[in-house]
């Protein structure tokens, strides 16, 4: 089967002869071998193995992303990030942890960003409040 793994900039693995994958989502650790039914799940930050042709095991770290299996003969992983290597202890120790590490930081600026609109919601809300008495003269 074909395995093709992109992140928006570019293609990262595109092997037409992949035996049998190894992936992970919400649920838990899953494979797809050749004729798999038609799938589709969100990964998690985790990391994505395969077996080639030649019977040589591969590895790619993703960043999350969305995996979908079509036809029984093709998986295609689209991801933010991905990152190819032969060593998978170097891949979970170390690309993983960065990953999280990543996703943290912008779970937290996103979080700041929010509490920065609120702030300036609420500052618009108690300009706009007429709780002073009417100067115009009309009116109660």
């Amino acid at each position: 089967m074909r395995l093709l793994i992109t992140t928006p900039t570019r293609v990262v693995i595109d092997d037409p002869e992949v035996t049998a994958l190894r992936a992970e989502d919400g649920s838990g650790g899953f494979g797809i071998l050749d004729g798999h039914a038609d799938f589709l799940t969100a990964l998690t930050v985790s990391v994505v193995s395969w077996r080639a042709a030649d019977g040589g095991q591969r590895f790619c770290a993703v960043r999350r992303g969305v995996l979908s299996a079509t036809g029984g003969r093709e998986v295609a992983i689209a991801t933010r990030q991905a990152l190819v290597g032969d060593d998978l202890d170097h891949l979970e120790q170390v690309v993983l942890a960065e990953f999280r590490q990543e996703i943290e930081a912008e779970r937290t600026a996103r979080a700041e960003s929010l509490q920065l609109q609120m702030k300036a919601i609420r500052q618009i809300v108690r300009f706009l409040r007429p709780e002073a008495p009417n100067i115009s003269g009309g009116g109660p």
